[in-house]
């Protein structure tokens, strides 16, 4: 029996946005207010979730039940499998001593540590959102930076800002090329309207990230450092996603991004030099560090036998990701359940679409095609590489299974809530709030791609959610669907930084257990007011000249 979604239940859109809102409220709450673990906090969003999708919304028990369960499956794979195998990686790393030399060849490169953030949250963190997405780059980052000697909170926290322009083109242009496939935007056109959006912010984030980091005065001692890292990101970003298209403007960006940072440090270097490892104001409650050191020069055999592992890894995720890899690999396994009692028994109705829609509801096992399994191997290569045996990494792996369990609970059951207010039309209801401001629509409706980002975890579930919306509410408005589809994906990369998702793949990456609350708090700030700007550039390209050029 088909059930249709309502998403005002009490004849009163206040009301009724304000009940839909309760799990999100109850599980950052638990986070950020009563310092609950993660996992009793998701626990207690999803508990509450379950409650008012049945006796609020009226869903079928065994419906929200089944929508539970298929979140729950997709946390474990593809997000928990990526978390599981990039920390894997690093445990090999760490424990023969390799990693300690990675660490002192970057800080080879330059001491300061404002100029490693830059070179390795932002610049090498956006190759690997471009390659892989979904939390690898958060997980590869943050654990580099905890090994170079980052307070807990730098490490997560900054890891996570700079995690932020990059994302709307990650896993090889995902989010764009689903926004369009699903919601009947044209590819370039929607790709493009994004790459005339977060070139600005792909300038100002690596600013914004020193400033977060040491504050302005020690921001503005390195300037030229940033704007050569954020310019020479910002341009090629503006250039592949407007002619050539959505699938490598981050790979290709942050190669040369990356490449001229690290041309710019052998001629410049800036007159004195950072050290601190903790964020300004800080210093007491952002975890313990590890002692700086000055780093060790090693032979040159020795440094690249370090690096190996992970450009074992680069070239595995990146070959990964390849459509034609992916299409192959499913061909020879990736079976597709259908989940009995909630396929095609849900139904959207309008205003979110134009007629009524039946929500598929399918998990597919695409074991061997997932960039986790990528990872694995690349882990497994680099470790015979570096000397193992086979039974000392299947050791490994299993001790990494035992010290990332938690957060694997975590990841499920935020999945599993995300999934259930989907399916429930509680996102959808929230959605709806914002689509009722009018004029002020785009700016609104930016902090929509935002919202769904914060609770799905994912720049593309935002678009699949919101993009259909998103077209129709600016056809209504008279306003360019393209600029309101872009914006969906370019105001959702703001809420990557707070998605419970991404806060435990930190706090994981970082061995920071439960401490989640205290990276929510530290970054909410950062992700509201950014998302802001983003709707404040929005509204500037739909009403006022000259930014309207931008909207061709």
């Amino acid at each position: 029996m088909v059930w249709q979604q309502v998403y005002n239940p009490f004849d009163n859109m206040l009301l009724s946005t304000l009940v839909a809102a309760i799990p999100v409220v109850v599980m950052l709450l638990g986070l950020g207010v009563f310092h609950l673990k993660a996992h009793v906090a998701a626990a207690a969003g999803l508990a509450s979730a379950m409650l008012i999708a049945i006796v609020a919304f009226g869903m079928p028990a065994g419906m929200a039940t089944r929508a539970a369960l298929l979140g729950g499956l997709t946390g474990l794979l593809p997000i928990g499998w990526i978390v599981l195998n990039i920390i894997f990686l690093h445990q090999l790393t760490e424990q023969n001593g390799s990693f300690k030399v990675l660490q002192d060849s970057i800080a080879g490169i330059t001491q300061d540590r404002r100029l490693q953030l830059l070179l390795i949250a932002f610049a090498f963190g956006a190759f690997f959102e471009g390659a892989a997405g979904f939390g690898t780059p958060v997980a590869v980052t943050a654990a580099i930076l905890i090994g170079l000697g980052f307070s807990p909170l730098a490490a997560s926290g900054l890891s996570l800002i700079a995690n932020t322009a990059p994302v709307a083109y990650g896993a090889l242009g995902t989010p764009v090329i689903t926004l369009a496939k699903v919601h009947g935007y044209d590819l370039m056109a929607v790709s493009g309207m994004i790459g005339r959006q977060l070139p600005f912010f792909s300038l100002l984030v690596p600013f914004w990230l020193i400033w977060a980091f040491a504050g302005r005065k020690a921001m503005m001692e390195i300037w030229p450092a940033i704007l050569v890292t954020g310019l020479s990101f910002a341009i090629p970003q503006y250039l592949v996603s407007n002619f050539i298209g959505p699938e490598l403007v981050d790979v290709i960006a942050a190669m040369v991004s990356m490449s001229c940072l690290v041309g710019f440090l052998r001629v410049w270097q800036p007159k004195t030099v950072w050290t601190s490892v903790s964020l300004k104001g800080h210093e007491k409650d952002g975890g313990t560090a590890l002692p700086p050191q000055k780093p060790q020069v090693h032979p040159r055999g020795a440094v690249i036998k370090a690096w190996t592992p992970w450009v074992i890894l680069t070239v595995f995720v990146f070959a990964w990701g390849l459509p034609a890899t992916k299409n192959a690999l499913n061909g020879i396994f990736a079976p597709k359940f259908a989940i009995e009692g909630l396929h095609k028994l849900v139904q959207k109705v309008a205003p979110v679409v134009p007629t009524p829609h039946n929500e598929a509801a399918e998990y597919v096992f695409n074991l061997l095609s997932s960039t986790g399994t990528g990872i694995l191997v690349a882990a497994i290569v680099g470790g015979l590489v570096m000397g193992y045996g086979l039974p000392a990494l299947v050791r490994t792996f299993f001790k990494t299974v035992w010290l990332v369990r938690t957060s694997l609970l975590t990841i499920v059951l935020m999945l599993a809530l995300g999934t259930l207010t989907r399916y429930s039309g509680l996102d959808t209801t929230l959605g709806l709030a914002f689509a009722g401001t009018g004029v002020l629509y785009p700016f609104f409706g930016t902090l929509m791609g935002w919202l769904g980002v914060a609770l799905t975890g994912s720049d593309t579930a935002s678009n699949v959610l919101f993009g259909g919306m998103q077209k129709v509410a600016a056809e209504q408005l008279g306003l360019n669907p393209n600029l309101m589809g872009a914006a969906n994906s370019s105001g959702g990369v703001m809420g990557k930084m707070i998605d419970a998702q991404s806060i435990v793949v930190a706090s994981t990456a970082t061995r920071w257990f439960n401490h989640e609350g205290d990276i929510l708090r530290y970054v909410f700030f950062h992700s509201i007011a950014l998302a802001c700007l983003v709707g404040i550039l929005v509204t500037l390209q739909a009403y006022v000249p000259p930014f309207t050029w931008m909207v061709w």
